[in-house]
């Protein structure tokens, strides 16, 4: 947990931060990508004033809800691939690893739930795939042709690939540009957009890189991984700010309406 957390003051906004630590098969390189975006996640929330609850959705018995729905904020990081089953694909499924359909439940519930409250939230690689199939999208579960999206055998998981920012959208605005170089490492993407999200970023293939809820206050799902420290940090940066800002403004003024009765 970051030392930050001990200078935060005592009304500092609450974001539960969902992540399976471990998962099935995890390899020594997958467990040290873990382990770094999650510190980074961490602390760029910690430095952006947020104190961060930390729901590890692989433990058994799973975490209590309570620690996600008395939080100010949610934010799913990556992780093991989604059950192909949970969105009708029974058949077998190439390169499919760290299947937990245990956590897969347990986050897609806690994803309806932060949405029909209108938390603020923020779903990284697996998150936004969650968050997708939580409100009625399906996924692609896996890329025929990839090579934007990730490493091939023998080579780093992670790259540097370039998407396109939907104009007008909320990401358009953290971002402030019409196109950024992120980092990138999966075989599986968003399929068809659920009714509820709306295209926030997409790849030069047209795979669908960012989504955003037409109707909520903030939700932002991104297909790459802004935690990643090898990718722009100022881009990090900027996203969790909007994030952790958000939060704030939504927790004040729930606090006022309810101060009114």
């Amino acid at each position: 947990m970051p030392d930050g957390l001990r200078k935060l003051p005592e009304g500092a906004p609450t974001v539960a931060v969902v992540v399976s630590l471990n998962f099935p098969a995890m390899t020594e390189e997958v467990n040290e990508l873990v382990i770094r975006f999650t510190k980074t996640a961490l602390e760029s929330l910690t430095d952006a004033g947020a104190r961060v609850v930390l729901v590890d959705s692989s433990t058994s018995p799973l975490p209590p809800v309570q620690l996600v729905h008395g939080a100010d904020g949610v934010l799913f990081l990556g992780g093991g691939d989604v059950d192909p089953t949970l969105y009708g694909v029974l058949g077998p499924v190439p390169n499919l690893y760290g299947v937990d359909q245990a956590a897969d439940l347990y986050c897609l519930d806690l994803i309806r739930t932060a949405v029909a409250s209108d938390a603020p939230l923020l779903a990284i690689c697996r998150g936004s795939q969650l968050l997708n199939l939580a409100l009625g999208g399906t996924l692609i579960p896996d890329l025929t042709v990839w090579d934007l999206h990730r490493g091939g055998l023998d080579e780093p998981m992670f790259l540097d690939e370039d998407v396109t920012i939907t104009p007008g959208t909320r990401l358009h605005e953290i971002l402030q540009r019409d196109r950024v170089t992120v980092r990138s490492g999966h075989h599986q993407a968003a399929g068809i957009i659920a009714p509820t999200l709306k295209v926030a970023a997409m790849a030069d293939d047209g795979i669908v890189e960012a989504t955003e809820h037409v109707d909520a206050s903030w939700v932002v799902g991104v297909q790459w991984h802004p935690e990643d420290t090898r990718g722009n940090g100022d881009d990090r940066l900027r996203l969790v700010r909007a994030f952790v800002d958000h939060i704030v403004v939504s927790r004040d003024a729930r606090s006022q309406t309810i101060a009114q009765f």
